[in-house]
């Protein structure tokens, strides 16, 4: 490209370091005009073997089938873009041993940094895993002991907001329905502001569900299972994630059932379809694109230096209500009172 420009590799490699400041007008357009022509494009790698920066931030998530992983990295990426980053994307699928590995593999393309939504491997393993020093930003899942910063939403409230709603709207027989708790913690969160909730309106009943999404029918199985219980309240279930509210909903189609006549539904995350499937699904929305514009920043604060302590960012949820919570006064017109008759003689 030198040659091409009429340069030397000197001037060239000035110009690529970000120093234009230093060349000509006439020498700068040169440059800029062989980049164009020879569709050049610079060696990411090269330029980090030699100046030691790769401008490359590594995200590993849990599952990115999930819808939320999904609207998260939108927000991550753009971010990454408006500074200069590129992200690199893994996905663990939910295995502590593949996180491990794709940890160790991170390491290898000398990332500068890190955005975890983890599988649920200790602390230590994640450090153990990546270079002393290099900034971590754990993404909607908490590793205790407080180590690093953390990005997400405030669970115990959106969830014990969902629970008072469904009890607001005369549901008192509720199922929160979630994969495996154990070690995930921000179903552990969602479990506690559902009991508390429950907790606070006697004659309530609360039932937590486990489900394994990989099972066949495993969710159908579960759906029947709670409906079949005897019980003289209205029933509903809190899908405690979006894809646990997807495959709610697909449950309940396929048992031939209706919302909110046979049960209620209060889903995890506002999707696209949410407003779509009738009667519409009430959702806990979270801010998912501003959660993940805020992980790569407080990763880049990292970077340029800050040394505080580790610190949380948390996001509030948004409760949109549609009709699969509906009262039972809202399912049914009100009765209208027929017009009085006049009194007879009276005109």
């Amino acid at each position: 490209m030198a040659a091409y420009a009429g340069v030397s590799k000197a001037t060239v490699s000035r110009f690529l370091s970000g120093r234009s400041d230093v060349l000509s007008e006439t020498t700068w357009k040169q440059i800029q005009d062989a980049i164009a022509a020879l569709d050049y494009r610079p060696s990411q790698i090269a330029r980090s073997l030699k100046g030691g920066r790769t401008r490359l931030i590594g995200i590993v998530v849990a599952d990115v089938t999930n819808p939320y992983s999904v609207a998260v990295l939108r927000g991550a990426e753009d971010e990454c873009q408006r500074a200069g980053y590129m992200l690199a994307l893994c996905n663990s699928g939910g295995s502590h041993a593949k996180e491990q590995e794709l940890l160790a593999g991170l390491r290898a393309y000398r990332i500068e940094g890190l955005i975890l939504n983890s599988a649920g491997i200790a602390a230590d393993q994640v450090s153990d895993a990546l270079p002393d020093g290099l900034p971590i930003v754990l993404l909607d899942r908490k590793l205790p002991p407080g180590r690093f910063d953390f990005v997400g939403l405030n669970n115990i409230a959106a969830a014990t907001e969902a629970t008072r709603h469904l009890v607001g709207h005369g549901f008192g027989d509720i199922a929160l329905i979630a994969e495996p708790i154990t070690g995930v913690s921000v179903r552990t969160e969602r479990a506690l502001g559902f009991r508390q909730a429950i907790a606070e309106n006697e004659g309530c009943t609360g039932t937590v569900i486990e489900v394994d999404l990989h099972q066949p029918d495993a969710m159908q199985q579960a759906v029947a299972r709670f409906l079949a219980t005897p019980s003289s309240r209205r029933k509903a279930v809190i899908a405690a994630s979006g894809l646990v509210t997807l495959r709610t909903v697909q449950a309940i189609q396929s048992l031939g059932l209706h919302m909110p006549d046979d049960v209620g539904l209060v889903g995890f995350d506002e999707l696209e379809w949410s407003a779509l499937v009738p009667p519409g699904i009430t959702t806990i929305a979270q801010p998912t694109y501003d959660i993940g514009v805020a992980a790569v920043r407080n990763l880049l604060a990292r970077l340029a230096g800050h040394r505080d302590e580790p610190h949380s960012t948390i996001f509030t949820g948004t409760l949109i209500e549609r009709g699969s919570s509906a009262s039972e006064a809202g399912l049914r017109p009100m009765a209208v009172p027929a017009p009085a008759q006049p009194a007879a003689g009276l005109v």
